[in-house]
């Protein structure tokens, strides 16, 4: 027998993207640009059925450190909920991920510290070497499946801060995506336990074979 929080948590889930006006998340973003939402709304319809959460999070890798680049935004009202700084991987060797102001290049290896591109559904939490933090599954074979084993989690760093960015000095993490300390245990709760975070980079074959962005 279905309890009433399993029907009500079916119901919001299978509320159509088609209802979500991308202008009016658009107009309340900083830096969320209209090609990158479209692609995200994209890959959120196909995932549907594998989000127990009506929350979607993107991160869009070709935007500099120091520019807000990450969006949670609730997918039942239509609104972002946080727009927030987040670190890329530095890479091993130190660098081959990307500079500090810019990711350039992505893996799903075990490794090499790099981000990973993609689409991700959030799971538990846990307490680490940086506190409060997420783990993430990816969901893309070859391109983030490998990121429980490589711990790829979301989790706070001092490295992520206002006045970091305002020096363009976010640093690198070892390939997490890591957000400021005073905001992430609110950001992780919010999207913790089966909400959608997708990736972004204009990566070519990617985004040619994401089966998350196919048409049919």
């Amino acid at each position: 027998m279905k309890t009433l929080s399993t029907v009500l948590i079916a119901t919001i889930c299978c509320l159509p993207v088609a209802a979500i006006e991308p202008q009016s998340i658009l107009d309340q973003t900083d830096n969320l640009r209209p090609e990158v939402l479209e692609l995200a709304l994209k890959a959120y319809e196909q995932a549907e059925d594998v989000a127990d959460r009506p929350v979607l999070t993107i991160i869009d890798y070709e935007l500099s450190s120091y520019q807000k680049r990450l969006w949670v935004i609730d997918m039942e009202r239509g609104f972002p909920l946080h727009q927030e700084w987040v670190s890329h991987g530095m890479g091993s060797p130190r660098g081959s991920g990307g500079t500090m102001e810019e990711a350039l290049s992505f893996s799903n290896e075990p490794g090499t510290l790099k981000s990973s591109l993609g689409l991700f559904v959030t799971a538990e939490t846990y307490y680490g070497r940086h506190g409060y933090s997420l783990k993430l599954d990816g969901l893309e074979a070859g391109i983030n499946d490998n990121a429980r084993e490589r711990l790829i989690v979301l989790h706070g760093a001092e490295y992520v801060s206002h006045d970091r960015a305002e020096d363009r000095l976010v640093g690198r993490s070892w390939g997490c995506p890591a957000v400021r300390p005073e905001i992430s245990k609110e950001l992780i709760d919010t999207i913790k336990d089966g909400s959608i975070l997708w990736v972004y980079y204009p990566h070519d074959n990617w985004l040619a074979e994401s089966e998350f962005l196919d048409e049919d």
